[in-house]
């Protein structure tokens, strides 16, 4: 090739490229509603896009995300083979991951009962027969499309993330069922448990902020699609507050506590409910961070689990993004100090030796991930906490690329949903 010929060709990828981050008519003329990702900082990030060297690489992951989910779904919960206990096929369905079959399967005992529990080990078949894998492909790919769509104007991402949602959420014929009654069964012995809410609230946050996403201008969400999805979330919310896994959820005193009221206040306030969102968050701070977090930062509950990393990022995760909905509602939960100094700032720099690479994680874990602090460290950097910020540049990147610049709200990066 000619050098004429190679930069004519370098000439139209930056065109192109440039192109992409120029959003279309459709673009919001008001900064979009989320719940926990900063709409006014999404608008300000947008406008920097065209001119900054790292969104514009950081875009190129995202944009690579999004791709990836043009050609699949859209999924249901009636496509799975049997449907939940009770027989509705638009009941959600999960198995409880740290189960496993004493027996080999038999005529008589197709499920090889009983089951008994192994911590912190997956059994495979969790990932077959259930709705668990792809609820978590709906809940990703509407994030990643409709950020995608929010920074580039490419229609179709936008039309994609709308069929995704319509289909799981709304279409009568496909919707799923604004409960989880089945969530985090048992075979045998339970036909569902209260800690399968948390099959959603570790994620279902990214799926209000699509939603909100999209509600900003958007090419095929409608007006119809937005007051559908209000009311499921109106009726969702209503069945966390008030059915017995619900309450049961809400009492926990370790993560699925902690991502439950994440969980509540984020869709009372997407629903329009700022006065329980506002307690809700203020609420955690003698609920949750005072008893769950201990003086020196550590999380005793977390650190006693097998994937002590894991789950000790992971409460993170919840606690990071109730504090950035407790944003919206005029509560800085990054301030508040527990009676013997507990705070969220403590609890990030428990980690940062590790998260840092310059100390091995002195607690049990199976499958250690550095990676898996990467956000929280972000959402405490954000925060101005010093340490945090010191640490930025030694975090490692997780796979995919770290996106914090363009979705600055904390991810569950070593996801162990299959």
């Amino acid at each position: 090739m000619s050098g004429r010929s190679r930069a004519a060709v370098l000439l139209a990828a930056v065109v192109t490229f440039g192109a992409v981050l120029v959003p279309s008519a459709h673009a919001a003329p008001e900064p979009p509603r989320t719940a926990v990702l900063d709409g006014a900082r999404l608008e300000r990030t947008r406008a920097r896009a065209a001119h900054d060297p790292a969104l514009r690489r950081a875009l190129a992951d995202l944009t690579t995300r999004a791709d990836a989910w043009l050609d699949q779904g859209p999924w249901t919960v009636v496509d799975k083979p049997k449907p939940a206990p009770g027989g509705d096929v638009h009941e959600y369905l999960s198995q409880a991951p740290y189960w496993w079959p004493t027996t080999a399967p038999t005529a008589g005992n197709p499920w090889g009962c009983p089951y008994v529990q192994r911590d912190g080990q997956r059994n495979p078949e969790v990932d077959s027969g259930t709705d668990r894998q792809d609820v978590e492909k709906v809940f990703d790919s509407t994030y990643d499309l409709s950020l995608a769509w929010y920074y580039t104007g490419r229609r179709d991402y936008a039309e994609k993330a709308g069929q995704i949602l319509r289909t799981w959420f709304l279409d009568p014929a496909t919707r799923m069922n604004p409960d989880l009654d089945h969530a985090q069964f048992i075979p045998c012995k339970y036909d569902g448990r209260a800690i399968g809410v948390v099959d959603f609230s570790q994620s279902y946050t990214s799926v209000l902020d699509a939603q909100a996403v999209l509600a900003a201008g958007a090419p095929g969400w409608t007006a119809a699609d937005r007051a559908a999805m209000t009311r499921w979330n109106k009726d969702f919310l209503g069945w966390l507050r008030n059915s017995g896994f619900g309450k049961e959820e809400g009492a926990a005193a370790n993560n699925h506590g902690t991502f439950y009221d994440m969980q509540l206040a984020a869709l009372a306030y997407a629903t329009g409910d700022t006065a329980l969102a506002r307690r809700t968050v203020l609420d955690a701070r003698a609920r949750r961070i005072a008893p769950q977090i201990a003086a020196d930062g550590s999380q005793p509950q977390e650190l006693a689990r097998t994937r002590s990393w894991h789950y000790s990022t992971f409460d993170l995760v919840a606690y990071t993004r109730l504090a950035a909905i407790g944003r919206h509602v005029g509560v800085n939960l990054w301030d508040y100090r527990g009676p013997d100094g507990q705070s969220l700032f403590k609890a990030v720099r428990y980690l940062l030796p590790a998260a840092t690479g310059g100390a091995a994680w002195p607690h049990p874990e199976l499958e250690f991930h550095r990676y898996a602090a990467t956000d929280v460290v972000h959402a405490a950097a954000d925060a101005g906490d010093p340490a945090a910020v010191a640490a930025v540049p030694r975090l490692q990147a997780p796979p995919g690329g770290d996106l914090w610049a363009l979705r600055p709200a904390a991810e569950q990066l070593d996801s162990i949903a299959g």
